[in-house]
């Protein structure tokens, strides 16, 4: 099969495209051929060889999730027929023309909805309601802080937490992203760095909500961020962080911390357990499907190329120049 290999750790240009022997499913599994793949900051850590794919995923083929059609039935498979349309998470794989995954691990294609839309689901969508819902507990009508509301993750979290009648304010460093996101819902738009954000949402949150800082945190972005989120919730505020693209270290007050008696969770998919991944991915089943189905939310793409395209296609997320996702057909 055709796969994008990573050739050594570095830049966009060691990505090429390379012939692979053709995966096996093993007990219990699926394969699938892949018809698009989506780019995912992931991606772009384990080309430059900062985040390594986990056990049992390929180590030098990149891409956390997929959309496609199931080709082969591993012994012991039930769930699945030859010829069903299917999207998920792998650990590593997906720029290729088949990937194996587990069968519980595999999720049923909204109907409706084509196999390149379906292809920008999974990565966002879990991501963001397990750290909404899950990790953050978010309740219908409270307030929501969303940092790189333009991203992929942050698109499916804006339409998710609007959908639950939650009042979100979004970041961004870049005015454009801001307006993109407004018909989505955004209520208050913030173009921003990790120094100045946190004064304006407490004023925007008092004028709207008449409350002292949002209720919870969806912290996309990482290091200096942290002080701000601090200063920015309310007394028994939550915070998530969930990625680190401005730095994996920053400084903690925890004078404040203990005065908001603010929790502070930390989470990340792609390493956790088999049974872990089945659970969120039932969970979205439940809440996020239904909404899909419906058109409540809907998958936010950015751009389309072709497989052969990667290159440019990690030049586009790495200069941040894409507002929600950058899909790749195989």
């Amino acid at each position: 099969m055709r796969a994008i290999v990573i050739t050594r750790p570095g830049g966009p240009d060691v990505l090429a495209l390379r012939d692979v022997a053709d995966p096996l499913p093993g007990t219990g599994e699926i394969r699938v051929r892949v018809h698009a793949t989506a780019v995912n900051r992931a991606d772009l850590l384990q080309r430059m060889g900062r985040y390594p794919a986990p056990a049992g995923a390929p180590q030098d083929i990149p891409g956390l999730e997929y959309a496609g059609v199931v080709d082969a039935i591993g012994e012991g498979a039930q769930r699945w027929r030859a010829g069903d349309r299917v999207m998920g998470l792998v650990g590593g794989g997906g720029y290729a023309d088949y990937i194996v995954t587990h069968e519980d691990e595999a999720m049923r294609v909204p109907s409706g909805l084509s196999l390149e839309d379906a292809a920008a689901i999974p990565e966002a969508f879990i991501t963001a309601h397990d750290a909404l819902f899950t990790r953050l507990g978010l309740q219908r009508g409270e307030s929501l802080l969303i940092h790189a509301v333009g991203s992929g993750v942050g698109t499916a979290a804006l339409q998710l937490a609007k959908a639950h009648d939650v009042l979100v304010i979004g970041t961004q460093r870049s005015g454009w992203k801001l307006e993109r996101a407004q018909p989505l819902g955004l209520d208050v738009g913030i173009e921003t760095d990790a120094a100045s954000f946190a004064d304006r949402v407490l004023s925007e949150v008092h004028t709207a909500r008449a409350t002292e800082g949002v209720d919870a945190v969806l912290d996309l972005v990482g290091g200096d961020y942290l002080a701000g989120n601090l200063r920015a919730i309310r007394v028994l505020g939550r915070i998530v962080v969930v990625g680190l693209v401005a730095g994996a270290k920053s400084e903690l007050d925890m004078r404040l911390l203990l005065q908001k008696r603010a929790t502070i969770t930390g989470t990340v998919l792609r390493a956790r357990s088999l049974v872990e991944k089945v659970e969120a991915v039932r969970a979205f089943e439940r809440d996020v499907m239904p909404l899909l189905e419906t058109a409540a939310v809907r998958p936010i793409i950015d751009t389309v190329l072709p497989l052969e395209d990667v290159v440019r296609a990690h030049e586009l997320v790495e200069g941040d120049g894409n507002f929600g996702k950058v899909v790749l057909t195989v």
